[in-house]
């Protein structure tokens, strides 16, 4: 850790040792652990959803469950996260700590995938993170729109948040012709910036958010 994200890290509020718990058996037990949130990013979710309130929020790609930990420990009472991984080999793992914190309760872990089956929880979201397969990202936005056919599943005033659209660097840059993950995320940056009816700003932290508003 280099002297200034030291800084960082020592002059925010300090991590809940359930997440640092997660966060170290992330690294022992994964092989991409640095796809979990993490201890800043997890501090700007958690103070962001405190910020928006929300009742609903949906999550597309839980990994080992840090980012939804961090989301619920924002909510009030009554709130729930629907948060949906593919991966099944991570049930029992991510539900574990789920049970563990006394805001997992607010938490429903689907296994699956989001475009099939976020459509049919109903209603619609306050807040949504995206941090799932990035090829998918300009999918995933059509559906949180209604733009694939079906119901929108967000409303005017609702935010999204998602992750790592930057991807290194890589999409300031000529893209691969093979390179999808790139290529969709380019993609997804413009589909935003060209819709009228969102705002957003993207934020470097990490690895990129891109914080969009329904207007």
């Amino acid at each position: 850790m280099d002297p200034l994200e030291r800084y960082i890290h020592e002059h925010t509020e300090p991590e809940e040792e359930l997440l640092r718990e997660l966060d170290r058996e992330t690294h022992l037990r994964t092989v991409a652990p640095r796809m979990i949130s993490g201890h800043i990013q997890g501090r700007l979710l958690r103070m962001l959803t405190a910020m928006i309130r929300p009742r609903r929020v949906l999550e597309i790609g839980t990994f080992t469950g840090y980012s939804a930990l961090s989301m619920a420990a924002g909510t009030e009472e009554g709130a729930t996260i629907d948060t949906f991984e593919v991966d099944d080999e991570q049930r029992d793992f991510i539900q574990s700590w789920f049970d563990r914190s006394p805001h997992g309760k607010k938490i429903r872990l689907h296994i699956g995938s989001a475009l099939e089956l976020a459509p049919r929880l109903g209603g619609t979201f306050d807040l949504v993170f995206i941090d799932g397969d990035k090829r998918e990202y300009p999918a995933y936005y059509r559906m949180l729109m209604g733009d694939g056919g079906g119901l929108p599943l967000v409303h005017v005033g609702s935010v999204l948040i998602a992750d790592n659209i930057l991807w290194y660097g890589k999409v300031a840059g000529p893209v691969a012709h093979g390179d999808r993950h790139t290529q969709e995320l380019v993609a997804f940056n413009r589909m935003v910036v060209e819709d009228p009816r969102v705002e957003n700003v993207i934020v470097p932290i990490r690895d990129g958010l891109n914080l969009i508003r329904v207007k």
